[in-house]
């Protein structure tokens, strides 16, 4: 029979870059195991197309990139960690290159190009696939090392705390996970825990991320008693492939950075439209771009709009873009002579369980981040290409305090007890509740809200709430349903948050509330009790 029970040095859970940097890092002095709910190269990290900002070029500066990380963020930023992040990039960057990443060049040097917010160019990339290279050199490293278990199609059920147990001393003591291949859940113990499970991108109708993007790590923390913050910023990236078979393919940002433009279909006029929304016209921060575009499609009513870059020339394109080339080319798409249609799509999850410089939680033992988390570098709005930096600044430095900070081996965990459910007779209350779910989120808490919307999401997700719930304590657990209770509570934080927030700020844009207060303040919500209900 399959063990039921193990331990570890340190639970990883999440295999994109924050995890699997995490445990290269740790891998020297720890048993690590990485816990994931597909294979390694399932996650987000694996699609990121653009790269990843760091200060490499001689006209650069730490002071410049902070400045462009405090703009794009609307006053939200936390000064100390985008200094801490800005300043341990290039460090990364050489990390990355050590192990074999091969980043492009142009003559000799690191071919670096610029995105939407940066005053320069500091962007270092793969192509156009910089995630990728990114995950394949990283997973080959980690299968390497004889000290990190890899525990594929494992999800995440629950965080095991010492408030669950009924002990005197709150912690993160360990969790169960949903082995897949044998139908059980595993007691996993550990005196250390990472959370880099990505963000919630499916929590929308329309998203570029990829299906395991369901918000496991946030939801658990907070079941778990962990702060969350800032979760009403939701990045809508502006450029998200608009074809009935592409399943939101992104248009990566550096289009626009080499000088893609954006334009109306012909049938409203074909004019370029961005530089009558900000002077920064197509390098603007991203929730400006797509609340443009929002606007001139709902003004004009169409299914989408344009970004041409055909005007630069073929082999540049293809030298530059050659996925994004040859992914367009295989749906009709010559993106050489003709323009690319697009739309906005969640893309980013900004706010996460809270997390200090080191990347530990409110909850003893327990560590967040990556996409899961909040540091506050992101602020209201994430700079584009600040994300997989982000990672890999926090995994370092989460690896670092832990190697500093021995703490006991956790009790004998109880097995998880299933002995009072049964097999679910009908799963479609599954499909119904997740399409429900990502429907009135998409229409009710998307790129432009209001107070009247926002009620009504709310409303709907108290339903969800109570029946999932009821779903959930009567039969045996499936991945679908732990990933639709995930993403429910998911979307009960962010309504909460956009509820809280009485103005327009960053990334949260309400009709109700258009100004902008003159003091930013982060929305940090509380769990209050055992039933998880916070304020």
């Amino acid at each position: 029979m399959a063990e039921i029970s193990r331990s570890f040095d340190v639970l990883i859970v999440g295999s994109g870059l924050a995890g699997l940097s995490a445990a290269l890092h740790l891998a020297a002095t720890h048993h690590v195991a990485v816990i994931t709910k597909c294979t390694l190269g399932d996650g987000s990290s694996a699609w990121a197309q653009g790269g990843i900002a760091a200060v490499l070029a001689g006209g650069d500066s730490f002071e410049a990139h902070v400045e462009d990380t405090l703009v794009a963020g609307a006053g939200l930023c936390d000064a100390a960690a985008t200094r801490f992040v800005v300043e341990h990039a290039p460090e990364s960057i050489v990390w990355l290159q050590e192990l074999g990443v091969p980043f492009s060049r142009e003559d000799g040097q690191l071919h670096l190009t610029r995105e939407g917010g940066h005053s320069q160019r500091r962007i270092v990339h793969v192509t156009d696939a910089t995630g990728a290279a990114v995950q394949r050199t990283l997973i080959e490293r980690v299968r390497q090392s004889p000290n990190i278990t890899l525990l594929e199609n494992h999800t995440l059920v629950d965080l095991i705390t010492g408030r669950k147990l009924g002990l005197a001393h709150d912690e993160c003591l360990g969790l169960y996970a949903l082995d897949e291949a044998t139908d059980r859940v595993i007691t996993f113990r550990a005196p250390h825990t990472i959370l880099a499970t990505g963000g919630a991108g499916k929590v929308y109708l329309y998203t570029t991320n990829p299906d395991t993007a369901t918000g496991d790590g946030i939801a658990a923390a907070w079941r778990a008693g962990c702060q969350v913050a800032n979760m009403e910023f939701i990045q809508f990236h502006p450029t998200c492939l608009y074809h009935p078979h592409a399943k939101s393919f992104l248009i990566s940002e550096a289009v626009r950075g080499e000088g893609g433009r954006l334009l109306l279909p012909e049938s409203a006029g074909g004019a370029r439209f961005m530089p009558q929304h900000d002077a920064r016209a197509e390098l603007a921060p991203r929730d400006v771009v797509a609340r443009a575009i929002d606007f001139e499609m709902k003004k004009h009513g169409l299914d989408c709009i344009y970004l041409d870059i055909s005007h630069q020339p073929a082999a540049f394109i293809r030298e530059h873009f050659p996925n994004i080339h040859a992914r367009c080319l295989e749906l009709g798409i010559d993106i050489t002579n003709q323009p690319i249609p697009v739309v906005p799509a969640a893309h980013y999850t900004c706010g996460g369980v809270l997390a200090d410089l080191a990347g530990r939680t409110t909850l003893p033992g327990l560590y967040a981040i990556g996409e899961t988390s909040c540091t506050g570098l992101h602020g209201a709005n994430r700079l584009a290409s600040n994300s997989l930096v982000e990672c890999m600044v926090f995994a370092r430095a989460a690896a670092q305090d832990i190697a500093q900070s021995p703490r006991a081996a956790p009790p004998a965990l109880p097995d998880w007890d299933d002995s009072r459910v049964t097999d679910a007779d009908e799963t479609v209350v599954i499909s119904h509740n997740w399409d429900e779910l990502r429907r009135f989120m998409w229409d009710y808490v998307g790129i432009v809200r209001t107070n009247k919307r926002l009620e009504r999401a709310a409303h709907r997700i108290a339903l969800l709430q109570q029946e999932i719930d009821e779903y959930y304590s009567a039969f045996h657990v499936t991945r679908d349903l732990l990933e639709l209770r995930n993403l429910v509570q998911v979307a009960d934080l962010i309504v909460r948050s956009a509820q809280a927030r009485h103005e327009s700020r960053g990334l949260h844009f309400s009709r109700d509330y258009p100004a902008q207060l003159p003091q930013a303040v982060n929305t940090v919500l509380t769990p209050s009790g055992p039933g998880m209900e916070g304020a």
